[in-house]
């Protein structure tokens, strides 16, 4: 109830609906590293995530896989044949030990019926993604690595960050690898690997093996902006 109560696509909805939204869903949890769901594999279910982190990525038709989204908890990823998927185009992954809640084709269909903003709310998350990936589609053809990565870790922490009291940075507390950001920015893991040591050799950031902290967001931001006119 606690994670539905925080899914955008529920809000407004009373304590029984919600309740009755969660009566149909059942609770799974994944270790670390586990697949969630494997692109190209039959697309019968949504999921809401509850806890832990999780890593959506496409596979390219060179073997790659491209990341492309890291879900935190109230997010709500996979897709159904009812939203126009007969096979999920994307994977997921437990980055961290991870419990979500799924639902079938037939309880999210009643959902739909039962409770009509939902069902436009879906239409309006569907439009707002063709329209992210248009806009990312045309960032990646016009913008240099280094505008991409700064602009992908502003995003980042924006989403997953947690203020540093030590520094006042921003930390991301992830397993963040260049390939990551590579698929993340349509780049390479060499070129990533180039800007990120740079940056942190400007000391706009800081990074480990499993974390990235955003030390001076300005400069980041300018990064991200290129180069003034």
């Amino acid at each position: 109830m606690r994670v539905l109560s925080h899914v955008p696509l529920f809000s407004g909805l009373s304590v029984p609906q919600l309740e009755a939204i969660d009566a149909r869903m059942v609770s799974f949890a994944w270790a670390a590293g586990s697949r969630v769901f494997t692109a190209g594999a039959p697309a019968d279910h949504l999921y809401v995530l509850a806890s832990g982190r999780v890593k959506v990525s496409r596979p390219t038709g060179g073997g790659r896989e491209i990341v492309v989204d890291l879900l935190t908890p109230g997010d709500l990823f996979g897709t159904l044949t009812t939203l126009g998927d007969p096979t999920y185009p994307e994977s997921a992954e437990a980055l961290t030990t991870t419990c979500a809640l799924r639902i079938d084709p037939a309880a999210f269909r009643a959902v739909l019926t039962e409770h009509p903003p939902v069902a436009l709310r879906v239409l309006d998350d569907v439009a707002a993604r063709l329209a992210q990936a248009r806009s990312d589609l045309g960032h990646h053809s016009t913008d240099t690595v280094a505008q991409r990565v700064a602009a992908t870790l502003l995003r980042l922490a924006d989403k997953l960050g947690q203020e540093r009291a030590d520094d006042g940075g921003t930390l991301l507390q992830i397993p963040l690898s260049r390939t990551d950001l590579a698929g993340m920015t349509g780049s390479t893991p060499e070129s990533v690997s180039r800007v990120m040591s740079q940056l942190r050799k400007d000391q706009v950031i800081d990074s480990g093996r499993r974390w990235t902290a955003v030390l001076d967001r300005q400069r980041l931001a300018d990064v991200a902006a290129g180069p003034s006119d």
